[in-house]
């Protein structure tokens, strides 16, 4: 049986607003076992990146209110020193940016930006950290390392930036990898690229991996496991295989519904009903689904859902799924009162 490499209990997140803090992640409890891919899904504003981000309180703490507990290496992150912190960040837990350019500091060359890491963390001299650095280029398939090196990240294709976050976030082989949105605004054929090379170092370190995506696609290729979140709840959790085949909740349905399907005899795709309710307007009892299934009758919903094993490791929010059926007639109603 597989260790946990990570442990997330009772996970709130809450950002302040006019004065006022609103939770983007509501009480959830994850936990990462070792050597997995964990991915959670969900559209726009459902709470992804703000779990991930949580986990190193990358935040502004200003304006950000972290709650609960984050349990690595029988430390608590959520109330871990910043210095204790800062020895975890980068050598033990690494972390692949949504936007690569923003991630790099324009003002730095390649290589000063990947030795940073063996400067923070290890004793290694300068010509070892140089030879370190083109190493992990060559590794992550920069065909000509020296040039990546000596670059600053302008000068560099977005595919190369990625590829750069990705040899930063593995420099020291951390036992845990947060991707937060690795593939988004890359072409088709760097996608498939940087998932094969995630997946191969990912055998290679044995690491765990957390995958933040909205992308179904990538995650029925690169998931073992996976949660869908909306509205910052969990709404299913399950193994990625029992998420396409049996899907319950229906948020989960509706998602893969609206996926173009070469089997599918009909050109029109399935849309959802509504948007992901803004912040401060977010829904915090009962269904937060319901609005968006009005067809539903709201006693099918429960007052006060939780997350429950409905099947062996298969996790469903709100009685609402044994009577969810689709239903365009009833939504073209509900446009037209509106």
């Amino acid at each position: 049986m597989k260790n946990r490499a990570l442990s997330i209990k009772k996970l709130s997140v809450s950002f302040k607003m006019n004065g006022q803090y609103y939770k983007a992640v509501d009480n959830i409890d994850l936990d990462i076992m070792e050597n997995e891919v964990f991915a959670i899904v969900g559209e726009s504003g459902c709470g992804k990146s703000a779990t991930a981000m949580s986990i190193l309180r990358l935040h502004n703490e200003n304006y950000t209110k972290i709650e609960g507990e984050i349990n690595f290496g029988g430390k608590d992150l959520v109330s871990i020193s910043e210095h204790g912190l800062n020895k975890i960040k980068g050598k033990e837990i690494g972390m692949i940016f949504q936007d690569p350019l923003s991630a790099l500091n324009p003002l730095h060359r390649i290589g000063k930006q990947i030795e940073e890491m063996f400067v923070i963390h290890t004793n290694l001299n300068s010509l070892d950290r140089k030879n370190r650095a083109l190493e992990l280029l060559e590794d992550v398939g920069i065909p000509n390392p020296e040039i990546a090196y000596n670059s600053f990240p302008h000068e560099l294709s977005g595919g190369m930036r990625q590829r750069i976050i990705i040899a930063i976030a593995l420099s020291l082989s951390p036992s845990l990898l947060i991707a937060d949105e690795p593939t988004t605004a890359l072409d088709v054929t760097i996608q498939a690229q940087i998932l094969d090379l995630m997946r191969d170092l990912k055998e290679k370190s044995k690491a765990s991996v957390i995958l933040i995506t909205h992308d179904l696609g990538v995650v029925a290729e690169m998931a073992d496991r996976v949660a869908v979140m909306y509205a910052g709840q969990i709404v299913e959790l399950a193994n990625v295989d029992e998420i396409f085949e049996n899907p319950k909740h229906p948020y989960t349905k509706s998602l893969l519904s609206s996926i173009p399907r070469k089997s599918k005899s009909t050109n029109r795709l399935n849309t959802i009903f509504g948007s992901v309710p803004d912040l401060m307007n977010m829904p915090r009892d009962g269904c937060r689904f319901s609005s968006r299934i009005p067809w539903i009758n709201e006693k099918e919903h429960e007052e006060n859902p939780k997350l429950q094993e409905i099947e062996p490791n298969h996790f469903v929010r709100c009685s609402c799924y044994k009577n969810f059926h689709f239903q365009d007639s009833s939504i073209e109603k509900v446009k037209e009162k509106e």
